[in-house]
């Protein structure tokens, strides 16, 4: 197991089913023409930013790295496979092709953009170069990790910049699309910028600081409030965030402050009180002011009930005085976006003549067009070290050409005058080797961080497109 992952340490099996039934049947046809070993170059991107955000938080390479590592079809895999049947209720699969797939190792080359970066439509996430069959069977998979991770963080992202540095507690688990998403999520969840999660699996395999103390059920389960709070405090001193609203928040309030000075009394501290229900700005405010007449003005104002972005940005535009969020179904599911359109097509397969032959993938909507040819993403930037443009660019050519075309508009823009640079693919993988150093997920997170910071200062007219050639290019392709 990796660091960030927890693929294998939770479900303790190969993975290389996690594939639609049209990739097998699409590999075996490979297999039976004879091509299943011709060079070919797949790319995996997103069409339009999620949330109409001005970007996306590039999330999930960590676990599509452990998926690789592990790619092998098991002696059950193949069983599964080979009961499998046609029309003619015949087997779908020979039992050749199966013994192909039980010996086949992952051969491919990988590049990608590293986790936590800003990255834009149509900009390749992953490349994978390697025989066209393997390139093909990772399709889903991979697009599985990489999609809803990138989903998450950046709606992540959108909530910690509502917050304007106040604590993010995402309080998803039990809404989650099942216990693989949540944990998928709350992973995806910290890379954009959570502080914490109440997840404790999360927590056990991928070190997220954790965060939680009782629900409402607690209040309940005794005869009055402040017994129940007196209760916990005995229990567990050093952990009281106390749950105010099971009847009255203001009775609530005040019964927390009574036990707060119980535990101040015993050396400990009054942590915070939390707000789940009712008007969370105006409740917040005389929280605040009781708390601090009674002397506690440490102790923190937190608030939960299906918050969201929007709903943040509110309550601090109206003056609230919550600063620890507990964010829930809203993040964990991606709220208002159930799904993040990332594709995985193909761009170039090696001809007989040993060139690259470029593919297109043609539509009406000019948005569903893919870019033909082998793409690398050059990120500029000024002397301050602001990002100016991104430039989609043919890794056959030597370096992009002097102008960057606009893909909202179609026009063309000078390449900015700089000497800074960079190129966003890396190497991941080469002949089925890693060859990345994966860094831990507080990297990866400190890493979003920053990209955050960059981006959400750059000027609106950030440009991102395609370089002279590339856009030629694909002119010409979409006219045949």
């Amino acid at each position: 197991m990796t660091n960030t992952s927890h693929l294998s340490a939770v479900y303790r099996e190969r993975f290389a089913l996690v594939a639609d039934l049209y990739h097998l049947t699409m590999a075996y046809g490979f297999w039976k023409n004879g091509v299943q070993d011709r060079p070919a170059v797949f790319q995996l991107y997103y069409r339009r930013n999620p949330f109409a955000n001005q970007y996306a938080i590039a999330t999930g390479l960590g676990l599509a790295i452990d998926y690789l590592q592990q790619f092998r079809f098991t002696v059950e895999d193949i069983h599964y496979l080979g009961s499998l049947k046609g029309a003619d209720g015949q087997p779908l699969f020979e039992i050749s092709f199966l013994n192909y797939l039980q010996r086949l190792e992952f051969k491919c080359h990988v590049d990608a953009i590293p986790e936590g970066t800003a990255v834009f439509p149509n900009q390749p996430l992953v490349r994978i170069e390697g025989p066209l069959l393997q390139a093909q069977i990772v399709e889903s998979a991979l697009l599985n990790l990489i999609n809803f991770s990138t989903l998450i963080a950046t709606k992540a992202a959108r909530v910690v910049q509502a917050a304007q540095g106040d604590q993010i507690l995402e309080f998803g688990l039990r809404r989650a699309q099942g216990l693989d998403g949540a944990l998928t999520a709350s992973r995806a969840a910290y890379i954009g910028g959570c502080n914490a999660t109440s997840n404790l699996l999360a927590g056990k395999y991928y070190r997220i600081p954790v965060r939680g103390t009782h629900a409402h059920s607690w209040v309940m389960s005794y005869g009055d409030e402040q017994e129940a709070f007196r209760s916990f405090a005995h229990a567990m001193p050093n952990n009281c965030i106390f749950l105010v609203d099971t009847y009255d928040t203001i009775t609530g309030i005040k019964n927390a402050i009574e036990v707060g000075k119980e535990l101040r009394s015993m050396g400990h501290t009054l942590l915070g009180i939390r707000l789940d229900s009712g008007d969370l700005c105006e409740l917040s405010k005389k929280a605040r002011k009781m708390l601090d007449d009674a002397g506690f003005t440490e102790t923190t104002v937190v608030a939960s009930d299906s918050l969201d972005e929007q709903s943040i940005s509110s309550l601090k535009d109206k003056g609230s005085a919550i600063n620890v969020w507990g964010v829930g179904t809203e993040l964990i599911t991606g709220g208002t976006q159930a799904a993040l359109g990332g594709v995985y097509k193909l761009a170039a397969i090696l001809g007989k003549d040993g060139e690259w032959e470029y593919r297109i993938k043609k539509s009406e909507d000019l948005y569903k067009m893919s870019n033909p040819g082998i793409h690398q993403v050059r990120r500029y930037f000024d002397k301050s070290g602001m990002p100016l443009a991104d430039v989609l660019y043919d890794i056959t050519q030597a370096n992009p050409t002097s102008e960057v075309i606009e893909l909202q508009t179609g026009k063309a823009a000078p390449l900015p005058c700089s000497t800074q640079s960079e190129d966003l693919l890396v190497p991941i993988f080469r002949s089925g080797k890693l060859v990345y150093a994966v860094p831990d997920i507080h990297q990866v997170r400190e890493r979003s961080l920053q990209q955050q910071a960059l981006f959400n200062g750059t000027k609106k007219h950030f440009v991102h497109g395609l370089d002279r050639y590339l856009f030629d290019l694909k002119q010409r392709f979409a006219q045949k």
